[in-house]
C-alpha cells in the first residue's frame, strides 16, 4: 500500500512514477489535521471527575455532554424501531408521518471520535464549563489554548 498527503500537484508527480503496468485502488480524502490524543484524553479525565462529582457512570455524563455541545441530527426510523448500526448515542423525539407512513423519529448523536477540530473544540470547551460550574479544578486557559492549538 502506498500512502501519500500533499498538494495535488505533488501527487500528480508521484503517480507518473508508478509502475503502469501495475493497478492500482486509489482512494483521494481532503487531508485533516488530526486532533491531540492528549486533548480527548483530557476530556475523558474531566468527563470521570464530573462523573464522580455527580454519582453518575462516565458513559452517561460523556452521552449528557453530547446533548449539550455535540452534533446531532435527527432521523426517521419505521415505528417501533430504534436506530442500528452506527448509531450509539440517539433518543427519541417524536412520532410523526412521513411519506404517508408513520415513524419514529430520533436525534443521533455523532461519537466525539469523528468530530473535526472546530466540533472537538467546542466539546471540550462545554465539558471545562460544567467542570467550573461543579468547582472542580481544570487546566488554566493558557493550558487548555496550547490543547487546542495543538489541533492545528
Amino acid at each position: 500500500m502506498i500512502e501519500f498527503t500533499g498538494k495535488v500537484v505533488d501527487i500528480k508527480r508521484k503517480i507518473f512514477h508508478l509502475d503502469s503496468n501495475k493497478v492500482y485502488d486509489v482512494k483521494i480524502t481532503e487531508h485533516r489535521n488530526k486532533r491531540s490524543k492528549n486533548a480527548n484524553s483530557y476530556m475523558w479525565e474531566l468527563i470521570g471527575r464530573i462523573a464522580d462529582v455527580v454519582g453518575s457512570s462516565k458513559e452517561e455524563i460523556y452521552f449528557e455532554e453530547l446533548r449539550k455541545y455535540g452534533q446531532s441530527l435527527l432521523i426517521p426510523v419505521k415505528k417501533g424501531e430504534k436506530p442500528a448500526g452506527y448509531f450509539r448515542y440517539y433518543e427519541f423525539e417524536c412520532s410523526r408521518q412521513i411519506n404517508n407512513k408513520e415513524a419514529d423519529w430520533y436525534k443521533v448523536y455523532k461519537g466525539s471520535s469523528e468530530y473535526n477540530t472546530k466540533e472537538m473544540s467546542v466539546l471540550i470547551d462545554g465539558v471545562i464549563s460544567d467542570c467550573k460550574d461543579l468547582e472542580i479544578p481544570t487546566l488554566d486557559d493558557f493550558q487548555i489554548e496550547q490543547l487546542i492549538k495543538d489541533w492545528k
